[in-house]
């Protein structure tokens, strides 16, 4: 496995990459990840020199979403261990959604469940070609809690309906056309579709560009405060549906490839 799950620079114009880094698993998240990830956001929301945060993924998969092996670890805890799960993931994709910096995140491969939500957070995405989406929490009996607002941000109430409920695959072109992605562009050409969008953030005013962030994030449901009580009920939904039965036969059906029995 990976030593170091989530890995970042930062260039001399203040350009940050931050990688996931567990392609063993197709970046899956799990405690480390998420630790890593509060971790990264952390440390370069300190940092003077940050002008941009580009976000990818190593391996052939930007982001498959939970472990869900490690799910099953967790589930057994105590419903106060399973809250402070909840509360790191969702602190992990919050602190990415706040970052001060304009964000681009680099999709390519699967980007699932959780992956849905990460993108979400960002402020610009650029997938390439061979990009898959889903919201794929219902297939396994959970919910998608604490990334519904960022969800309905980006995509709106009407596609969340359909997206989150159905669990269904939709490819990149569809990705852009309800707002999930901004660009679509060949594999080969992703890197280099990046660097552009990250060269026009660099000809703008640092200032102007956390003031106009901060001021669509007020307009935004998925900017609220993390001491809001809407995201603590959030945290404790998406906590309690983990440990319930209809969680239990679908994390099952998913470790012995069969369909859920429903």
């Amino acid at each position: 496995m990976s030593a170091n799950p989530v890995l970042w620079t930062l260039d001399e114009r203040g350009v940050a990459v931050v990688t996931l880094n567990r392609p063993e698993v197709n970046n899956a998240y799990d405690g480390g990840l998420i630790d890593g990830m509060r971790a990264a956001m952390d440390e370069l929301g300190s940092e003077p020199r940050l002008r941009v945060v580009v976000l990818k993924g190593n391996g052939r998969h930007f982001q498959a979403g939970a472990d869900l092996k490690w799910i099953n670890a967790v589930r057994p805890q105590s419903p106060e261990q399973n809250e402070a799960v909840s509360r790191a993931t969702f602190e992990a994709v919050q602190r990415l959604n706040r970052l001060p910096v304009p964000t681009v995140a680099l999709v390519h491969g699967g980007c699932f469940g959780g992956g849905t939500g990460v993108i979400s957070a960002c402020d610009v995405v650029i997938a390439a070609d061979n990009a898959v989406f889903s919201i794929t929490e219902v297939r396994w009996g959970l919910t998608a809690a604490i990334i519904i607002p960022q969800l309905c941000d980006a995509i709106g109430v009407r596609q969340v309906r359909r997206y989150a409920l159905t669990g269904e695959r939709f490819d990149a072109h569809e990705a852009r056309r309800i707002g999930l992605v901004h660009e679509v562009v060949p594999l080969a050409g992703l890197d280099s579709a990046g660097a552009k969008v990250v060269e026009q953030l660099l000809a703008n005013g640092p200032e102007a560009l956390a003031e106009t962030k901060r001021l669509a994030m007020e307009s935004s449901f998925g900017g609220m405060s993390v001491d809001d009580e809407a995201y603590a009920r959030l945290v404790r939904m998406h906590a309690a549906k983990r440990q319930t039965a209809e969680a239990s036969e679908g994390l099952a059906s998913f470790a012995e490839k069969r369909a859920a029995k429903w």
